[in-house]
């Protein structure tokens, strides 16, 4: 695989969410290894290869500004992120128009256990602007997802809520390029104070 394959794949990191079962801790600000949550998750992206990375901010995106470390990367604000991880997949999606990125590579904040090895695979699996691909973890769906640009019109149009892209997925189940990942990542959520324990 070339390298300019990498070029056309944007990483597209979602980092809006406000921790609500957290005690309104936005998750984007958790500490992992000595950075930021943030902050490892674009050093996770930027490993496995990702050229141009782009991150959607919402709670406390001015803090997340301030106190993160990322340079290089562009930083999309989604006022809507209360909304749901749909608002912001559409936010993001949106910010990659015209950059020239024939596909996004999605992941989230908050699953610091699928590391560069995963997200290598997914991206590796990347042909062209119709390719669909999903990390799977013993063979049922997860993160990271990449979603050719060809596809991005339809999943615009159906992220909802807390959907994000799933009711597109569905509905394109057959042409889901699925990569197995369990032998080398976790695709746990921090998502309550128990998940603070998978935190280093």
């Amino acid at each position: 695989m070339t390298d300019n394959h990498h070029e056309e794949v944007a990483g597209l990191l979602l980092a809006a969410g406000g921790g609500r079962r957290l005690g309104g801790r936005p998750k984007a600000l958790l500490e992992h290894r000595g950075q930021l949550l943030v902050e490892h998750a674009v050093g996770v992206l930027r490993a496995a290869g990702c050229g141009r990375i782009h991150v959607v901010l919402g709670a406390r995106a001015d803090e997340v500004r301030r106190r993160a470390g990322l340079d290089g990367c562009v930083l999309v604000d989604n006022p809507d992120w209360a909304e749901g991880m749909g608002s912001s997949l559409r936010a993001g999606l949106g910010s990659l128009a015209g950059t020239g990125a024939r596909a996004a590579l999605v992941s989230l904040v908050d699953q610091p256990g699928i590391g560069p090895a995963a997200v290598a695979r997914v991206l590796g699996a990347y042909e062209d602007e119709k390719s669909l691909v999903s990390a799977a973890y013993d063979g049922v769906r997860g993160h990271p997802v990449l979603f050719g640009a060809a596809h991005w019109p339809g999943i615009v149009a159906t992220a909802t809520g807390d959907r994000g892209a799933r009711t597109y997925l569905k509905e394109h189940a057959a042409r889901i390029r699925l990569v197995e990942c369990a032998d080398v990542a976790e695709p746990y959520d921090i998502d309550t104070e128990a998940d603070l324990r998978h935190l280093e």
